[in-house]
């Protein structure tokens, strides 16, 4: 079922855009899709149209619209230097600040039953821990998140469900990186972590070049039933 866009009041003022897609029922609980350093791109609309079917009123926020709104890149050479040069310019703090005015805009609508969860994957999944220890969301679910190892600190903040899934063969987080995450979550009752051997960045990425079929139907099941566990659906 596709979605359509619609407009989210930021805290701090202005309005961003974002993709919407409502489940088969027509109601449900509330999932935030938080994108890689490609925008609302085409990967992030089948996220959102996939979570929906299974019952999930979601919304993918333009996150890059205060760099410029509306940016939908795909993976050629230059998508990924328009993508690199995004991700260094983005404002992480204003960006989490975006999700919880987008968690606020989804509980707020009549679609959306109460609960409402977050799922990230590359800077969404770094994006996921900090919606985890800085917003009020339900629970979070964090696909190959980069940097997590930098924000540790921010792990007291948590204290609904967190799920992350790391690819031990990830490029842009290397093991130590991963070693240091695994350690310094190590005992938290509420955090989950799953480790796939063998896979690559973005291994569960719709048409992507490390997309491994095995790896990703594991980890989407996993999530499935974390979410539909904690948000219900």
């Amino acid at each position: 079922m596709a979605g359509k866009y619609i407009d989210i009041s930021a805290s701090d003022g202005g309005k961003f855009r974002g993709y919407l897609c409502l489940p088969p029922a027509g109601r449900g609980p509330g999932l935030v899709v938080e994108q890689e350093i490609f925008g609302i791109n085409e990967n992030v609309r089948l996220v959102c149209e996939e979570y929906a079917q299974q019952g999930f009123v979601t919304l993918a926020p333009d996150l890059f619209w205060r760099l410029e709104p509306g940016i939908d890149l795909d993976y050629s050479e230059q998508g990924w230097a328009r993508a690199f040069e995004c991700f260094q310019k983005f404002d992480v703090d204003a960006g989490v600040k975006d999700i919880g005015a987008t968690i606020k805009a989804l509980r707020a609508r009549p679609e959306c039953t109460g609960k409402v969860g977050a799922i990230g994957y590359c800077l969404g999944g770094k994006l996921a821990y900090l919606t985890a220890a800085r917003t009020d969301c339900d629970a979070a679910v964090g696909y190959y998140g980069v940097g997590l190892d930098a924000v540790l600190g921010e792990k007291g903040g948590i204290t609904k469900p967190l799920m992350l899934h790391i690819a031990e063969r990830d490029k842009f987080v290397p093991p130590e990186a991963q070693a240091k995450v695994k350690e310094g979550l190590k005992g938290m009752a509420n955090v989950e972590i799953h480790s796939y051997p063998g896979v690559d960045h973005a291994f569960a990425r719709h048409k992507g070049d490390s997309y491994d079929k095995a790896a990703a139907e594991l980890a989407n099941a996993r999530t499935a039933a974390f979410l539909k566990k904690h948000l219900g659906a």
